[in-house]
């Protein structure tokens, strides 16, 4: 809140360039990041039958192909964030996407299951640091309407998950899981090669001290959308920077190493005592409990598309794949079901900067919460299938609301670490979920599952509620005080 006689804060800066060509460009390269993602996580649904089949592996081996990548993105998505917060979103972005492509890479080449297990693992590592990309993207735009401009990275997420689709359905009758894993590494490779023209965020810089590196690429960002920065020097809601002679520049790189460890143990344990001092730690554990639910539910349902619709056979009363009809409709129902999640994304676009965050996720956690209901009988496929697309259709808008919500709420200082931590609780929730309500389904108990589902989607809608504050239209904070 400066006096523009003397200066301007970032977001006063942000909000005077506006949302332009600069940010249109960072907008690609950071859903491009989502693409690299959503592409490996869809190939689970194509590589473990394959592999299964062609090295004789046991139900229990097969499962620890998917086991493997969601435990790489637990260790991943803490690691990478911790990264982003000490080194720089930059160099989060290409050591993460630079994994990935590695890993999908070696996987192809796999000579047997226990390599294959190894790289996989390594893959979900670097996937694991794929939400650094929205944060970084996020500190590149005004507070208006951030919401929305949010939201459309999830749609990359969306573009990803059928493009994966589309090429196992290209790739793999004719040339194998393979060269199904080798080609959706490119994606990954593509991003390497961009981020070496992607700007550091300036909010970042200008938490380390790097006054002059923030305003050049203010400068920048004004010039390529055609605006001017406002009159005066950079301020801070903390601190007022008196002028370039003054504050820090490139010459702070010149620390001795043993000076550099402690500056990035300090920064470290700095981004933990913010995120559970006593102005974060509700919202903290809120957040980790509201991505566990939302992961569990999201996974969950979709791995119930797959075992309650398409061909069946009898199970008691309860229908369930037989596995000719699942072999020849598994492409088409990944593909359609992924459809779903565009129009969630509309709906939350329409609505998260009209009536909130906290708002949109109740609405769109309730509708997700009656949409499942019908289930707890067994119905008909039509009945079956409108009620999972819906449901997936919500808890994604939902789950993507969750991740504005989450990187706006932490503070820059600590934004990474956070978000970080959050996603790798989330990760938990899609590993326990095949675990335990997929094999109630398969064990034909569908209503048990339905009610856990229920009973998860509840209590998510119910930490909605204790959220403490709302960010909606707020500027984003870069440093909160440790009491």
């Amino acid at each position: 809140m400066g006096d523009q006689s003397i200066g301007y804060t970032l977001d006063e800066a942000l909000s005077t360039v506006g949302f332009g060509t600069f940010q249109c460009l960072v907008l690609v390269f950071a859903g491009l990041g989502w693409v690299a993602d959503a592409m490996e996580m869809t190939l689970i649904s194509f590589i473990g039958p394959t592999v299964k089949s062609e090295w004789t592996l046991s139900p229990t081996e097969e499962s620890l192909l998917t086991t493997a990548v969601f435990g790489g993105m637990l260790v991943g998505a803490y690691f990478w964030g911790f990264i982003s917060d000490v080194y720089g979103r930059r160099m989060a972005m290409q050591g993460s996407v630079m994994v990935i492509g590695v890993s999908g890479l070696l996987s192809a080449s796999s000579p047997d299951y226990k390599s294959l297990i190894i790289y996989r693992c390594f893959l979900g590592f670097g996937v694991g640091g794929v939400h650094v990309f929205p944060s970084w993207f996020l500190e590149f735009i005004p507070a208006s309407h951030r919401g929305a401009y949010m939201l459309a990275i999830s749609t990359f997420w969306t573009l990803g998950s059928i493009l994966g689709a589309s090429l196992a359905w290209i790739v793999m009758p004719s040339l194998g899981w393979r060269w199904l894993l080798a080609l959706s590494s490119i994606p990954a490779l593509l991003v390497l090669v961009l981020s070496n023209f992607a700007p550091e965020s300036p909010r970042y810089l200008y938490t380390k001290d790097r006054t002059t590196d923030a305003v050049v690429i203010l400068e920048k960002i004004a010039l390529i959308n055609r605006m001017e920065l406002p009159t005066g020097i950079l301020l801070s809601d903390q601190k007022m920077v008196i002028d370039e002679e003054n504050a820090p520049s490139d010459e702070t790189h010149l620390l001795s190493s043993t000076e550099k460890k402690r500056s990035y143990c300090e920064t470290y344990f700095k981004s933990m005592l913010e995120l559970f001092s006593s102005n974060l730690l509700g919202t903290t554990l809120l957040l980790w409990l509201l991505h566990f639910g939302y992961a569990f539910a999201y996974y969950g349902i979709i791995l119930l598309i797959s075992e309650l619709s398409g061909g069946q056979i009898e199970c008691g009363s309860i229908t369930i794949h037989s596995k000719n009809a699942q072999d020849a409709s598994l492409y088409i129902d990944v593909f359609i079901n992924s459809l779903a999640e565009v129009p969630g994304l509309i709906v939350a676009a329409v609505l998260v900067d009209r009536l909130g965050r906290k708002l949109t996720m109740e609405i769109l956690t309730i509708l997700t919460f009656i949409l499942i209901l019908p289930l707890l009988t067994h119905q008909n496929e039509l009945v079956t299938t409108a009620s999972l697309f819906g449901a997936r259709m919500f808890i994604f808008a939902a789950t993507s609301t969750l991740t504005v919500y989450t990187k706006e709420v932490y503070p820059t200082s600590a934004r990474g670490t956070g978000c970080g931590l959050s996603t790798s609780v989330g990760r938990v929730g899609g590993m326990v979920c095949p675990l335990v309500a997929v094999g109630l389904v398969r064990g034909c108990h569908q209503t048990a599952a339905v009610i856990l589902f229920e009973v998860v989607v509840f209590v998510s809608g119910f930490c909605v509620l204790l959220f403490p504050v709302e960010t909606n239209g707020k500027d984003l904070t870069d440093i909160v005080s440790v009491e």
